[in-house]
């Protein structure tokens, strides 16, 4: 029996099991730099967590940068999808888009690529403070979904 740890161990390393959030990054990533226009944005707060946990150091010079990140478009459209008899909507569909691209010294590692995820969201004017913190909690699950699909994306690399 204890010999069956370390081998479950060895097994668990050899299909490339990790912890979630844990993916290593290719060395370029070890110094990253993430230009955007808004460093305060739910995406780039993310992303830059996402970095951090996977041991990138994520730096504020563009120049001393092993790989740099550039997001061109974050932005959470709403659209109505129903309104009651009143013309009141009922129902408001959330997008969160982002579009990135990533560069390592003069190679260009990923070109514009974008990511996006959608969310539906009934709506209740008697409600309202509560579906405003709703919504506002939806945008920021949306912003991590798509770190998370970015991470995959780098890790890939």
């Amino acid at each position: 029996m204890k010999g069956a740890v370390p081998i479950l161990c060895m097994l668990l390393a050899s299909c490339g099991f990790h912890l979630q959030g844990r993916t290593p990054l290719p060395e370029a990533f070890a110094y990253t730099f993430i230009d955007t226009k808004d460093e305060q944005t739910d995406f780039v707060q993310d992303l830059r967590k996402a970095l951090l946990a996977t041991g990138s150091k994520v730096i504020r010079t563009k120049g001393s940068s092993g790989a740099i990140i550039s997001v061109h478009e974050d932005e959470l459209t709403e659209k109505i999808l129903s309104v009651s008899a009143r013309n009141i909507p009922t129902e408001i569909e959330l997008t969160y888009k982002v579009e990135f691209s990533v560069t390592s010294g003069d190679k260009t590692l990923i070109e514009h690529e974008e990511v996006s995820a959608t969310r539906d969201v009934s709506f209740d004017e008697t409600q309202l403070l509560a579906k405003e913190r709703e919504q506002e909690i939806l945008r920021e699950g949306l912003a991590r979904d798509l770190v998370a699909l970015v991470m995959r994306r780098l890790a890939a690399l």
